[in-house]
């Protein structure tokens, strides 16, 4: 019977040269010997092959940033990234109690899981900051928002179409990556030049011989084409070709290790398509607001900002949880993950100093309890409840079940203070979680912040996170500078500046609010469809 589909394809040579074959093994010693081989390694250490037709860009991208060692700050295997509006069918635990008015921001909506597994590692479902990733795996990326993806993903990107440089810039800025193993190529080029079958594709370039001036493509479809070396000359003309879906020519990024680490505790997310009408109203409807009112006061601007804000805003802006399976009887905390965990509650803590933290927690607190016309934002949430929802949605995707009838249910929820030597007593929410007759044990790592006030009783001076008034004190402080400009009144335009400035922030959180400030850029690029037309890294 014949086996449906097909094994590989016969790689057209010329004008490429399979890499395995005798003339291309002798091309990769010459190109050793004239040292524009060393970014080989460390790229062919991290290779990866594109786990759908449509992910060469995301495969390109996970694979180089994994060879520049850019931690993403979050587990691999499975990633999950959802807003945990729970339907409440088929669960056994508790369901979280919220107000029912509209604007409520429900903690179920601003938590979100990267888990489960030991490694953190860049994988393609990872890469869903600046394009919903089910839109990817029909339609691909484009060579815009994969600079996007990059960029979000914390790492250093230069990029230029074809129009914006030349064949001998394009040499050189290979000869720069395949010399060193600090920088890589990504290459966006039309198959069809080199009589390959499909069309525009992503790949890292490998290498380069000087003495036969040809790159070393090492095509992430592997299932189809090996590496391959192919003349530069035919490669540049291969990107210098129009990608029908933006009209635009394709070309070539540089992507290297980081100014500044990616955000640990929040990220914004395009998953959900809500994340257009939310993006609009931050960067377009918020600075309208501010100009079309007289303002006196502080409370008087949190009062129009928070009353407009969407329903689903919950959707945009998501806290990071880390979840991990327990192991066997051992439930203690590695170094590594005690690091990670205190540099979290370090920017809880450095968010909770800031001057406009206290307006903000101040006009919540009184908002909530005089007013049911507006956001019920307070800590008002259960973590453990939250985190039983978490565990069960995690164990349903390993167990292959996830949006299946067969769900997982809490068993039981614990939350522990697990005391380590010489360090503080670290929170944990554990979690057994039951299918039938299997049972899993997982933890969710949650900051804590111990409370010095109002003479609270030892079992009420632990306060877990996340909460409305930290989550929304960040997202003000990552809106452009020029949000508020237009505000009249001098003294309190002023005011205002000094609460949302981020030159004295402290190290932490000041990175961690440039990091969303630098992706609410490139998502409002996005929404705008400039992303394919400005490829200029953000101006923070």
């Amino acid at each position: 019977m014949a086996m449906a589909g097909f094994y590989r394809r016969v790689l057209p040579s010329p004008p490429a040269v399979d890499f395995a074959s005798s003339e291309g093994k002798q091309l990769f010693l010459e190109a050793i010997q004239g040292g524009t081989m060393e970014g080989f390694y460390r790229l062919i250490s991290f290779f990866q092959t594109q786990s759908e037709p449509a992910y060469c860009g995301l495969a390109s991208l996970s694979m180089v940033l994994n060879a520049l060692a850019i931690d993403p700050g979050r587990k691999w295997k499975v990633n999950i990234l959802t807003s945990f509006a729970y339907s409440g069918k088929n669960v056994c635990y508790k369901l979280l109690k919220f107000c029912s008015d509209e604007f409520t921001l429900r903690l179920s909506q601003i938590v979100t899981i990267y888990c489960v597994g030991p490694w953190r590692w860049f994988d393609e479902s990872m890469l869903d900051c600046c394009e919903p990733l089910k839109k990817v795996k029909e339609k691909g990326i484009s060579f815009g928002k994969l600079i996007c993806l990059a960029h979000c993903a914390g790492a250093k990107v230069e990029a230029f179409r074809t129009n914006q440089s030349t064949i001998d810039d394009f040499r050189k800025s290979l000869i720069r990556c395949s010399s060193s193993d600090d920088c890589h190529l990504i290459s966006c080029y039309h198959r069809g030049i080199f009589k390959q079958t499909g069309t525009g594709h992503f790949s890292p370039i490998g290498g380069y011989h000087a003495g036969r001036d040809m790159a070393l493509i090492l095509d992430v479809a592997r299932f189809k084409y090996p590496p391959h070396w192919v003349p530069l000359s035919l490669l540049w003309e291969a990107m210098d070709s129009i990608d029908i879906e933006t009209g635009q020519r394709r070309g070539f990024m540089l992507i290297s290790t980081p100014h500044r680490e990616p955000g640990l505790l929040y990220t914004l997310s395009c998953k959900h398509e809500s994340w257009v009408d939310t993006a609009r109203y931050l960067m377009e409807d918020v600075p309208n607001l501010v100009k079309s009112k007289d303002f006196k006061d502080i409370d008087n601007v949190l009062s129009v900002v928070f009353a407009s804000l969407p329903s689903n805003f919950g959707e945009f802006i998501k806290w990071v949880a880390e979840v991990r399976r327990q192991e066997d009887g051992d439930n203690s905390l590695s170094q590594e993950e005690k690091g990670r965990l205190a540099v979290k509650e370090e920017v809880l803590k450095q968010v909770q100093k800031t001057s406009l933290f206290k307006h903000v927690a101040a006009f919540l607190s009184t908002v909530n309890s005089c007013c049911r016309n507006m956001p019920s934002l307070g800590h008002k949430d259960d973590p453990p409840d939250v985190a039983a929802i978490m565990c069960c949605q995690g164990a349903e995707i390993l167990a292959g079940k996830f949006g299946s009838s067969e769900r997982f249910c809490c068993w039981e929820t614990c939350v522990q203070c697990l005391k380590t030597d010489g360090d503080k007593p670290i929170l944990v929410v554990s979690v057994t979680v039951a299918d039938g007759g299997s049972q899993q044990g997982f933890d969710v790592l949650v900051p804590s912040i111990q409370m010095e006030d109002r003479g609270c009783s030892s079992s009420n001076c632990i306060r877990m996170y996340p909460a409305g008034n930290d989550i929304l004190t960040v997202l003000l402080l990552a809106l452009p500078t020029e949000t508020w400009s237009g505000i009249k009144d001098e003294k309190l335009s002023q005011e205002i500046h000094n609460l949302v400035s981020t030159e004295n922030l402290p190290t932490f959180l000041q990175e961690e609010v440039l990091h969303l400030r630098r992706q609410l850029h490139l998502l409002k690029r996005c929404q705008e469809n400039k992303v394919d037309e400005d490829l200029a890294a953000p101006h923070m």
